[in-house]
């Protein structure tokens, strides 16, 4: 089944570079230039992702994220963005998004979160890899409870409002509680690809993850392994 990607991106140029590039890699899309057209088409028409440019008039990419988060709606949403500052970025997954490209950008990164994200939700082409199932019921470790079926976690008694990518990312760490993961293998089973050493893509999660999960006289849960990955283990 083809997949439907709505695009949004005020830049005429690179909107119509998009649009043909993604048409011709077989996506069914719809393009816009603001994050007003966005909403109304998003409304009108679900799609299978979201493909927002950050800077946009009127409404931007992050006000588009926030409207259908509180709406319910879960759609993947990958940011198109020219800010390179680490918060910038944070700001971006706070707004609900679930990933993000840094312009000036390759077209085929974008086609690999696209692809990844897709894959997530059950929506990958047929030729996409196929991630394994999730094991069912509930998992803890060092005070953290999760629901992989329910798609809820827990410190103590705080649940935790963690978007799609937080809680794979939380899931991959947990169930290899007090094992290192090298950031490859971590690219590969979050994002299906790796975005290679220069990529702060990681980083940025597991830092956003981390503040979602540490709380005052509790110990730090997610430790960095320098050179090498990261590791859930209480301390």
């Amino acid at each position: 089944m083809t997949q439907t990607v709505l695009l949004a991106e005020d830049d005429r140029a690179i909107r119509h570079a998009l649009e043909r590039a993604l048409t011709l890699e077989g996506y069914e899309v719809t393009a816009v230039a603001d994050g007003v057209e966005a909403l109304a088409q998003a409304h009108r028409t679900p799609p299978d992702v979201l493909l927002l440019d950050v800077m946009m008039p009127g409404i931007d990419g992050l006000q588009v994220c926030r409207v259908l988060r509180a709406e319910g709606d879960r759609t993947p949403i990958l940011m198109l963005t020219a800010l390179v500052e680490t918060a910038d970025r944070i700001a971006g997954l706070d707004a609900g998004a679930d990933d993000y490209v840094v312009k000036p950008f390759d077209v085929e990164e974008v086609f690999a979160r696209l692809r990844a994200l897709l894959r997530r939700t059950g929506n990958g082409s047929l030729d996409a890899p196929k991630e394994e199932p999730s094991p069912s019921g509930q998992v803890s470790v060092a005070g953290l409870r999760m629901d992989a079926q329910a798609r809820r976690a827990w410190r103590g008694e705080r649940e935790l409002e963690l978007t799609r990518t937080e809680f794979d990312l939380l899931e991959l760490l947990v169930r290899n509680a007090g094992i290192v993961l090298d950031h490859t293998t971590i690219y590969d089973r979050i994002w299906g690809y790796d975005f290679g050493p220069g990529s702060k893509n990681l980083a940025v999660y597991v830092g956003y993850l981390r503040r979602k999960l540490d709380q005052p006289g509790a110990p730090a849960l997610i430790h960095t392994v320098r050179g090498v990955g990261y590791v859930l283990r209480e301390d």
